[in-house]
């Protein structure tokens, strides 16, 4: 354990009655890299396990500042799009994980440096309703922080998702179908692209987050015709004749789309 999630833990065991009992977040990092929709889970530590980025609210903070803060310790970043999808209090979650989870769970927190275990046993085993967030990020911009439980914080892709602890498959599965409702309303290509991106890039966000295929050129025809992208310089390949010309948003008119009420459908 690092220096720096000692003090972590210990900040933990020393704030505990100042968290709210029975909610916590759970929070459903999204990103985009190398043309797949990743995702970003935390492994525990000493453990097969792999979990949400998750933590607990302070009786002073709001479920939305919990939220952000947990993004911020997690990713690095303070500015993200944010959005509560789902609150999951189904009786039997706490039991949900299996036995051989349950028993790496109880192993890990045996090799923590507890002051008073007992304590935070009766914490952190009591029922939990959580509150589910999904964030789109830039992939490139994120620094990925474990917190004290973990090993590693560690981007993976959606199609090679390992076991999960918990409800967190439903979590992530409920995060997507959401996300997929509300496709057409969000900003997606601003949230998850380099300032500057093809088109192609732009139609690969939305495979990914569809999984399925669209019609190139008409996917160019509706995304041009909606007057939101600024064209720059071609993106030089070697073929000048074939290079794709790199665009930009123009914020100010993709925000206004978005928040017209109409959308734009893919």
């Amino acid at each position: 354990m690092s220096d720096d999630q000692k003090k972590q833990l210990e900040e933990f065991e020393s704030r505990i009655d100042q968290f709210h009992p029975g909610h916590s977040i759970d929070c459903v990092i999204l990103g985009y890299h190398d043309r797949h929709l990743k995702i970003l889970l935390l492994k525990w530590k000493h453990a097969e396990l792999w979990s949400l980025p998750g933590g607990f609210v302070y009786t002073h903070e709001s479920l939305e500042d919990a939220a952000y803060r947990v993004l911020k310790e997690r990713t690095g970043l303070g500015s993200i799009f944010l959005s509560q999808f789902h609150t999951f209090g189904d009786v039997e979650r706490q039991t949900a994980p299996s036995a051989p989870q349950a028993v790496m769970m109880e192993n890990l927190y045996q090799k923590l440096p507890l002051k008073d275990p007992v304590r935070f046993r009766n914490w952190i085993q009591q029922r939990f309703i959580t509150t589910g967030y999904f964030a789109l990020v830039d992939f490139e911009k994120t620094e990925p922080r474990p917190d004290f439980l973990g090993e590693r914080c560690e981007w993976i892709d959606l199609q090679q998702l390992p076991e999960l602890l918990m409800d967190h498959d439903a979590i992530i599965k409920k995060a997507l179908a959401q996300l997929r409702i509300q496709l057409n309303y969000l900003p997606v290509g601003l949230s998850l692209l380099p300032e500057k991106f093809t088109i192609q890039d732009l139609q690969k966000v939305y495979e990914a987050i569809l999984q399925k295929k669209l019609d190139r050129s008409n996917f160019q025809r509706k995304i041009l015709k909606l007057g939101f992208l600024n064209r720059h310089e071609k993106q030089m390949t070697g073929a000048a004749n074939k290079a794709p010309f790199l665009y930009s948003f123009d914020e100010r008119n993709y925000k206004e789309l978005l928040t017209s009420g109409i959308g734009f459908s893919m």
